[in-house]
């Protein structure tokens, strides 16, 4: 996307912090109109706390927001009209049924979806007449989800929008996402599945401890690493960093759990060297396997940690 592409998120020095916490620490973050823009990181990063600054849930300590070209305090009215939000936890009416909560959702725009069409497009039509407190998380999160379009906003916000759902119910929601941008809107969703944002985002922040520490496509960030594949195993005895040095086209060296994480250009090369070492310092192999790199391993690289930390 050219960087002409007008701007539907602007936020400059944001910073949120409770007490001695600092959730959002000068923050930067542009997002382009009709772009979905992701917020990766684990919990506890300040993914939430910026994504309810940009929505006007909360007000920041310091910094200056502006959405779709206007500012909260002064035309919220308007702003509220042109935005979806779905929060990472949604409390609905649970006496209400799905058509009578996404009637209500619908009565508070001035225009928008018809709730049955909503109902189609988030696979909600059996549950139809079904009471809120009678669905599954997986149909819950779909409704939760519905209700942010029934407005039919040009902005949407997710915030771990797949967080808990079963496998089948991740691809539905990533299949309306996808169609949702493909009508030129735009989205900004908050995730920690490294699958979820290479899927759906055309850029990416990774955040850590409230700032942003990476920025860039999938792919971008994922050849930053100088390395597309991760080779991972175990050995008895464990063996030691120095030994692992010495095979030729292995980059990055990290441990997890008992196993170690080598970055290498060519696995035809850098397996077999692997092996070699390993039976010349007499350590016997465990476990092997090898996976394209991905934005698990960048996150990894750039932190120590994994995505899914708490």
């Amino acid at each position: 996307m050219s960087s002409a592409t007008p701007a539907a998120i602007v936020c400059r020095g944001l910073k949120k912090h409770y007490g001695d916490v600092k959730a959002v620490d000068g923050l930067d973050l542009e997002v382009r109109a009709g772009e979905c823009f992701g917020l990766l990181g684990p919990n506890g990063a300040g993914k939430t706390t910026t994504i309810e600054i940009l929505e006007g849930l909360t007000k920041p300590d310091e910094g200056e927001v502006v959405i779709l070209g206007r500012r909260w305090g002064s035309q919220e009215r308007d702003l509220r009209e042109r935005l979806g939000i779905s929060l990472q936890e949604s409390r609905l009416t649970e006496k209400l049924t799905v058509f009578e909560t996404l009637t209500l959702f619908r009565s508070f725009y001035a225009r928008g979806r018809d709730p049955e069409r909503l109902m189609a497009d988030l696979s909600l039509e059996e549950k139809r007449d079904a009471r809120v407190g009678k669905l599954s998380g997986g149909q819950r999160q779909r409704l939760a989800v519905a209700c942010a379009l029934a407005g039919d906003p040009e902005l949407l916000f997710l915030d771990e929008p797949t967080t808990g759902l079963d496998p089948q119910s991740r691809l539905q929601l990533w299949e309306r996402v996808a169609a949702y941008k493909a009508a030129s809107r735009t989205v900004l969703l908050t995730t920690h599945y490294m699958e979820e944002a290479e899927r759906l985002c055309d850029r990416v922040a990774v955040v850590d401890h409230g700032r942003i520490i990476a920025l860039g496509t999938p792919a971008e960030l994922i050849a930053g690493l100088h390395a597309p594949h991760i080779i991972e195993f175990s050995t008895e005895p464990a063996v030691d960093d120095a030994l692992l040095a010495r095979i030729p086209g292995v980059g990055d060296r990290r441990q997890r759990d008992g196993r170690w994480l080598l970055a290498a250009a060519s696995l035809a090369e850098a397996v077999p060297a692997l092996l070699e070492t390993l039976d010349g310092a007499g350590a016997k192999l465990v476990s092997l396997s090898t996976h394209r790199a991905t934005l698990e391993d960048v996150f990894l690289s750039l932190t120590g940690r994994e995505l899914r930390d708490e």
